[in-house]
């Protein structure tokens, strides 16, 4: 009994090494890109969008979706060129382009709104004046712990399943240490950049770390949807590149929502809007 039990606990953690091997072949990639910003990031995401999008047309293409490679590497441009109107801020034309993506069929609309979204709310965050290297920063690092404190609590303390119909490896207790680490990260980029706004920093992680929870069940749900196990076998240990990056896609537009109420102060202290005019505007010509 002790035999299988062993065996148990070894298969629970089959996937850690290829987990860290990958995060330490990723880590020093993000961490330069990122410093670097400028024209360095902007070309990354433009690949990584590039990449995320062939990923997920290919997924499509997989479950029965007629998608034709050359279909596969027009769908490529959408996110690159919103990549480039981000650089400047122009949200009601990349919110054009993304609803004419329709042409290649309802699906691919929800394929790409998601991806497109997503790596320009970086570049956008990113390319923030003065603390865009925080802001950006701040996002990818409580998505991060997110992932990790999640794996982590799910395999130590496992219990009751949190969808099992969707995902049948989430736990509620990986949820909730999930949401414990972002909040944590939060709370410590607030303490260093910020030290008058700590429960700002403590709650945005922990919201964006929920977020991304939604944006990793989402995901879930639409693979068991398809019927495919990974959007793709490019990250050891994690799958695809949508398998690694979902939550942080979702996450991403919401923090560059936040950016609409702050003037002069991190993202995470934000203020609430005072109509919903600066709202529309930020959409809108």
């Amino acid at each position: 009994m002790q035999v299988k039990t062993g065996q148990a606990q070894s298969g629970h953690w089959s996937d850690l090494r290829s987990r860290l091997l990958s995060a330490a072949v990723m880590i020093p990639i993000v961490a330069f890109v990122l410093i670097k910003g400028g024209v360095i990031f902007g070309l990354a995401m433009a690949l990584l969008g590039a990449g995320l999008a062939y990923e997920g047309a290919t997924m499509l293409s997989q479950s029965g979706d007629d998608i034709s490679q050359w279909r596969r590497v027009l769908l490529c441009a959408w996110p690159v060129i919103c990549v480039a109107m981000a650089q400047r801020g122009a949200w009601s034309e990349i919110i054009y382009v993304c609803s004419v993506s329709w042409i290649f069929g309802w699906r691919c609309l929800g394929l790409i709104v998601p991806i497109c979204l997503g790596v320009s709310s970086l570049v956008y965050l990113r390319f923030w004046p003065e603390t865009g290297l925080i802001y950006a920063g701040f996002v990818i690092t409580v998505v991060v712990a997110s992932d990790s404190f999640a794996y982590l609590a799910g395999r130590l303390i496992g219990g009751r399943k949190l969808a099992p119909r969707i995902s049948p490896n989430k736990t509620w207790s990986g949820a909730l240490g999930g949401l414990s680490g972002a909040a944590l990260v939060g709370l410590g980029w607030a303490v260093i950049f910020s030290p008058g706004c700590l429960f700002g920093g403590f709650f945005t992680g922990a919201f964006l770390g929920m977020v991304a929870q939604a944006g990793d069940l989402a995901e879930s749900a639409t693979k068991r949807w398809l019927g495919v196990k990974d959007s793709g076998r490019l990250i050891p240990g994690h799958g695809g590149l949508l398998d690694r990056l979902d939550g942080l896609l979702v996450a991403a537009p919401f923090a560059a929502l936040l950016t609409i109420g702050v003037t002069h102060q991190p993202l995470w202290c934000f203020a609430f809007l005072s109509s919903w005019q600066d709202l529309i505007s930020a959409f809108l010509p």
